[in-house]
């Protein structure tokens, strides 16, 4: 009986490589655990029962841990990124007639500001934040001893 839990055991191992869950391996290992049993017993509920009750023990007590090496960081992407960038201004931002454009890396934005003041063309502003497709910025702050 130990040939089947081996079988299975590689089946197990070969669908985790197919996925990127990091469930089945577990599965895998509970296989492992009840070939190992099958040396000891005869018996195959007794074998069963080490696959499913290992398993079960398995995935909630290790997948924290995976879940810890694996390291699951948040990267911002699109234009989350433009955040705490700085751009120059190409067209005057001005809050009453809700006008004003951005070039930041490249690419032309609209912009308005979180005061709702003016800023001047060639500017250097700092990207606070997005809302929907404007970015919110403010003037940079240079100190100057003179």
């Amino acid at each position: 009986m130990w040939s089947f839990w081996l079988i299975a055991a590689g089946i197990f191992f070969i669908a985790e490589i197919a996925t990127v869950g990091f469930l089945i391996f577990w599965l895998g290992i509970g296989a492992l655990l009840a070939m190992i049993t099958s040396f000891i017993t005869d018996n195959i509920m007794i074998q069963t029962a080490v696959f499913v009750i290992s398993s079960c023990i398995l995935i909630p007590l290790t997948k924290p841990l995976a879940d810890k090496f694996v390291g699951k960081k948040s990267v911002p992407t699109n234009s989350y990124s433009l955040i705490n960038k700085h751009g120059i201004v190409i067209q005057d931002i001005d809050p009453i007639h809700g006008i004003g454009q951005v070039k930041v890396n490249g690419e032309i934005w609209s912009a308005k500001t979180e005061d709702e003041s003016k800023i001047l063309k060639d500017t250097e502003v700092e990207i606070l934040k997005i809302d929907g497709v404007k970015l919110i910025v403010s003037p940079v702050r240079t100190n100057l001893n003179v």
